[in-house]
């Protein structure tokens, strides 16, 4: 093996307490949002993974002074001395936005409104992924966007006289969302947003937070250009998609039960919870106080009988991140039928290929459609070597798939998980009973 496999053993239960790392979405919209606002901005519990590192080195770049005063497994503690509105200075060199679309294509968003070209890349996974959806809104609002056919790189000639727009994407994502109203905060009047279906609405609640007045109403978002932000004091909490993967493998595997601390209670992220009640899971949710505007509280799952289940077009966007540790559950006994998720062949790999290989080659029945998988958990898993294809949800959604086979279980790329979470397979280890 090399250093970036994993082996996976089988365990008869999982059990103990966990607090997540701080949420990937949040963390990159506070770090976004602070480095164009007034003042210094101090962000406790910010994500430990990759990707927001990558959100942090391009805004270094870009002239940001940053400044990492502490922090553990769970979360940095950042002081962010922000630039203020259209106040970040040319970059030196090519941005590397690494594996991390997020950053891509919300940064795209804040960098439209300054007039200066700035080129954005990433790693071969990012370099594949479509950028088309945010170009196009970012265009009619007046930018220059260079592009591979496409794809990655970006170079942005952007423009301090961008044109607010009504704006209805074609396929929901929170991602082109936040770019577009990135880029028309810093616009002279209104943009609108009207989405096909509600995504997660992490960008309406951080603007609030750092003082701008933004109307969400159903489906449709409303943003007055030309506000300025004003530094903040912000928590970060737990990330509910990193915490999903422990919530499924106490839905799992018999005589489970986890307690997961300072998690995420967004109602726009909390569908996970909904489904794994649907397969059969045990689910107490005890809520908290807000923290920055998002909720938070803790989460306990314990095992019960796996059911079979249907995931309908329209819930997708709602699970999309937990859609592939879903597909391990029903691995443990149950049946899952997703529909309307062709966005998952268009993240850091090919989700729906790569997780029916994967499973394949541990023994699983699974058959793939152009837009989703049919899971049945008929037989036990044997085990055997999967490749996590350098993405960060596969590889730890194999992990849990796992803890159910006969046999070991080796996870090449495993490494991947570090995206989002580092500290996974060490708190995997902490939870076997």
């Amino acid at each position: 093996m090399t250093p970036h496999d994993v082996m996976v053993h089988p365990s008869p239960r999982v059990r103990g307490h966990v607090r997540p790392p701080g949420d990937k979405s949040i963390s990159h919209r506070y770090a976004l949002l602070a480095a164009i606002a007034d003042g210094t901005s101090t962000i406790r519990g910010y994500s430990t993974g990759g990707d927001c590192a990558s959100t942090l080195a391009c805004l270094r770049a870009l002239g940001v002074p940053i400044e990492h005063s502490g922090g553990d497994a769970t979360g940095l503690h950042l002081r962010i001395s922000g630039r203020g509105v259209r106040g970040l200075q040319p970059p030196a060199s090519v941005l590397d936005a690494g594996n991390s679309g997020s950053t891509m294509r919300m940064l795209t968003g804040v960098l439209a409104a300054h007039p200066f070209t700035a080129t954005i890349t990433g790693d071969d996974s990012l370099r594949r992924r479509p950028m088309r959806r945010v170009i196009t809104p970012l265009q009619r609002m007046g930018a220059t966007i260079d592009s591979a056919d496409g794809r990655p790189p970006l170079t942005i000639h952007g423009r301090s006289a961008l044109q607010p727009i009504d704006f209805s994407p074609d396929v929901p994502s929170a991602q082109v969302k936040s770019a577009v109203l990135l880029a028309g905060l810093q616009t002279t009047g209104t943009t609108r947003i009207v989405e096909p279906l509600s995504t997660r609405d992490h960008t309406e609640r951080a603007l609030q937070a750092f003082g701008v007045r933004i109307s969400a109403a159903g489906r449709e978002v409303t943003l007055e250009g030309g506000q300025r932000l004003t530094a903040s004091t912000l928590e970060v909490p737990g990330d509910i998609s990193s915490a999903a993967f422990w919530m499924v493998a106490a839905a799992a595997l018999p005589d489970s039960a986890v307690t997961i601390e300072g998690v995420g209670l967004n109602p726009t992220r909390t569908a996970i919870v909904d489904v794994l009640r649907r397969m059969g899971a045990s689910i107490e949710i005890h809520a908290g106080e807000q923290t920055s505007g998002e909720p938070i509280g803790t989460i306990v799952v314990r095992h019960g009988p796996l059911q079979a289940i249907e995931i309908a077009p329209e819930e997708v966007p709602g699970v999309i991140d937990e859609l592939p540790v879903l597909g391990a559950l029903a691995t443990h006994g149950g049946e899952l039928r997703v529909s309307g998720a062709q966005e998952l062949r268009v993240k850091e790999s090919d989700r729906i290929s790569a997780l029916a290989d994967g499973f394949r080659r541990m023994g699983a029945d699974i058959v793939e459609a152009p837009d989703g998988f049919h899971v049945r958990g008929r037989t036990r898993l044997r085990g055997g070597e999967v490749d996590a294809q350098h993405d960060h949800r596969l590889a730890m959604a194999f992990a849990v798939a796992a803890l159910g086979a006969s046999e070991p279980t080796t996870i090449r790329d495993a490494g991947a998980a570090a995206v989002s979470y580092p500290e996974f397979f060490s708190v995997l280890e902490s939870l076997r009973a």
